[in-house]
């Protein structure tokens, strides 16, 4: 059976729902509200250089039928060790983070409360109600329309924006100092397009997807599913950036650390180029962009866990799905409860602890799908190999400079 080019789209797209978030709508707009067109230069590099890594992901799984999991037990099993207290020391915040902003949203857009404890809770509850009837198949098939929605009313805000600024801009590209603007590029970088753990997911979701197919999915159709994902991440990073340096560079307004506050002004991003009638198609497309990144992350992260425990432990011990989703949701209640009052200071967190363990997978990847245990047809050229080394090089180098100037 011959395959249509969107039904072939699916773990790319799934990789850019969960890109398109917090990275995006918070990080990227702040970067262009604080430092204009400065941080153009930092948004493309680490785009180019953490590239080979998240291209791995869905490269191992389509050349082995394995995910990057059971890779990294091949390697030993120290790493899958390894990668078990990492996952789980770093999930719990990831979630909350990116589960703040969309309650932000959805209490900018809908009302009803302020409290975005509560409205986290009815979104974690939706979220398992809809992964419980649809799992990956509504995952898949939601994406599309997601992306495009959010695609089209970003690129015609930005358009609007270019042609009705008066500002003059200078594109000077900026090197951060001093602790606080340092600390916000390795944040900007650890989440930009996303964390390089999602290569693990992106694995899953490839694997996944072989199961919802008549065909096995080929390496070369995986890998241009991811390069689509992949590019329509970075132009709406350049479109973010922009967004925020045309409305607020230079403004004196500052976006807030209140969560109810920020979703505000980044509406007003949107409806001060588009116009008021558009704040409700706006709202609905930013929220819809943040659910999916919420929906996302909650069915990826128990998926992650639950294969690597089953890989870890007996099968008398093993630690399924629904019990890594429960454990999650509740976890992430906890620090919702007690971190709330700083939205900006949790997102920080979770995003710099990204950077931080990204030198972690990106060796591993590297090391997996040069040696033995990918096929020899599948393995990278000397292009890609020589960019990982210096991707490497440079993760290392910027974790270790963020370190010293703490």
């Amino acid at each position: 059976m011959k395959k249509s080019l969107l039904s072939l789209l699916g773990p790319g797209l799934l990789f850019a729902g969960a890109a398109i978030g917090v990275s995006h709508l918070v990080q990227s707009t702040r970067a262009g509200a604080d430092f204009g067109f400065g941080l153009l230069w930092a948004l493309l590099i680490v785009h180019i250089f953490k590239y080979p890594f998240f291209q791995f992901g869905p490269r191992y799984a389509t050349a082995t039928g394995e995910t990057l999991l059971d890779g990294y037990k091949k390697l030993g099993k120290g790493v899958l060790i390894t990668y078990f207290i990492l996952n789980f020391a770093t999930m719990f915040t990831i979630q909350a983070a990116v589960t703040i902003v969309t309650a932000s949203l959805a209490s900018n857009l809908f009302g009803l409360t302020h409290d975005l404890v509560i409205w986290s809770v009815i979104i974690m509850f939706i979220s398992i109600v809809l992964l419980g009837i649809g799992k990956y198949k509504l995952l898949d098939n939601l994406m599309k329309y997601i992306i495009a929605i959010l695609t089209v009313s970003t690129v015609i805000a930005v358009c609007i924006a270019l042609f009705k600024t008066e500002k003059g801009f200078s594109y000077q590209q900026i090197i951060p100092s001093g602790t606080a603007q340092v600390t916000f590029l390795i944040a900007f970088l650890g989440w930009m397009p996303a964390p390089l753990d999602i290569s693990i997911w992106h694995s899953l979701w490839s694997v996944e997807k072989d199961k919802t197919t008549f065909e096995k999915i080929k390496p070369k159709q995986a890998i241009f599913d991811f390069n689509i994902g992949y590019i329509g991440a970075l132009s709406l990073g350049v479109c973010f950036v922009m967004l925020g340096a045309l409305v607020m560079y230079q403004s004196g307004e500052s976006f807030s650390s209140k969560g109810t506050i920020f979703a505000s002004q980044l509406i007003n991003l949107y409806t001060k180029n588009l116009g008021e009638f558009s704040a409700v198609f706006i709202g609905i497309a930013a929220f819809t962009t943040m659910f999916s990144t919420t929906i996302t992350t909650l069915d990826a992260s128990p998926r992650a866990m639950e294969k690597s425990s089953s890989l870890l432990f007996s099968k008398k011990m093993k630690l399924g799905y629904w019990f890594w989703l429960v454990l999650l949701t509740l976890g992430t209640y906890i620090i919702l409860h007690y971190f709330l009052t700083d939205m900006i200071f949790l997102v920080r967190i979770a995003t710099v602890l990204s950077f931080l363990t990204a030198p972690f997978y990106a060796i591993l990847n590297y090391i997996l799908i040069t040696g033995k245990h990918t096929p020899e047809k599948y393995r990278p050229k000397l292009g890609l190999r020589i960019l990982s080394f210096t991707g490497i090089v440079f993760l290392i180098g910027f974790s270790i400079w963020f370190l010293l100037s703490l």
